[in-house]
């Protein structure tokens, strides 16, 4: 039998008091997730990793999709929101909350799919949400138009940081590219060469709050 080549788990700090929390345990299945990936995960692993009888988790969460639920709202408070410029213009603000979504969600990479295919809809998310759209309305943009952009913003970022971390992760199942000099090094292959897997990010960042700045200033 061979050793499990998986990297040691670095959970976080338990809880102070002698019962697990919700919050601790979203936090652990994330340090999970992270080491091993979400096909090895199982709820009975995440108990023994706590140090608990595995059945202890379900005294919080209903069920593993729940407890996901948790583990991408614990990647939502990771973001830290109230750190954002709330006081500057809504693009800035938009801005800097993407190129923020997305570097939490880089540092995630196995938890990205996870918190692709979810809503978060934590207190903190949803009074976000109010606080952005208020800044939007601030501006002269109605609330139905500022959930659009919202989404449209959202949607890339998330979209975005999923494709990237994909391509992280599969690294070394992709072919090698061609080298400079041989017979199938085409403009393709140099243009590669000149980018990186994520420079194209805030290219695309600027060019949607563009459009939809000018779209508000002529409304």
């Amino acid at each position: 039998m061979t050793a499990d080549p998986s990297p040691p788990v670095r959970l976080p700090e338990p809880p102070t008091r002698p019962t697990l929390t919700r919050e601790y345990l979203a936090a652990a299945a994330l340090a999970l997730i992270d080491a091993h990936g979400l096909r090895k995960f199982s709820m009975r692993k995440l108990g023994t990793a706590v140090g608990f009888d595995p059945m202890a988790v379900y005294r919080h969460y209903d069920d593993q999709e729940d407890l996901f639920d948790g583990v991408a709202e614990t990647l939502f408070t990771e973001v830290n929101v109230d750190t954002l410029p709330w006081d500057g213009p809504w693009r800035e603000l938009a801005q800097n909350y993407c190129l923020r979504l997305r570097d939490t969600l880089l540092r995630h990479p196995q938890a990205v799919p996870l918190f692709a295919t979810r809503p978060v809809r934590s207190p903190a998310s949803i009074d976000t949400g109010v606080k952005m759209l208020t800044k939007l309305s601030d501006a002269g943009i109605p609330p139905a138009q500022g959930l659009r952009i919202i989404r449209c913003l959202r949607e890339f970022t998330i979209g975005h940081t999923l494709a990237i971390a994909v391509t992280k992760l599969g690294a070394d199942q992709r072919s090698r590219k061609p080298e400079p000099g041989s017979p199938d090094y085409n403009l393709l292959a140099e243009a590669a060469d000149a980018t990186t897997l994520d420079d194209h990010f805030e290219t695309g960042l600027t060019a949607i709050l563009s459009g939809f700045e000018q779209s508000a200033r002529m409304r």
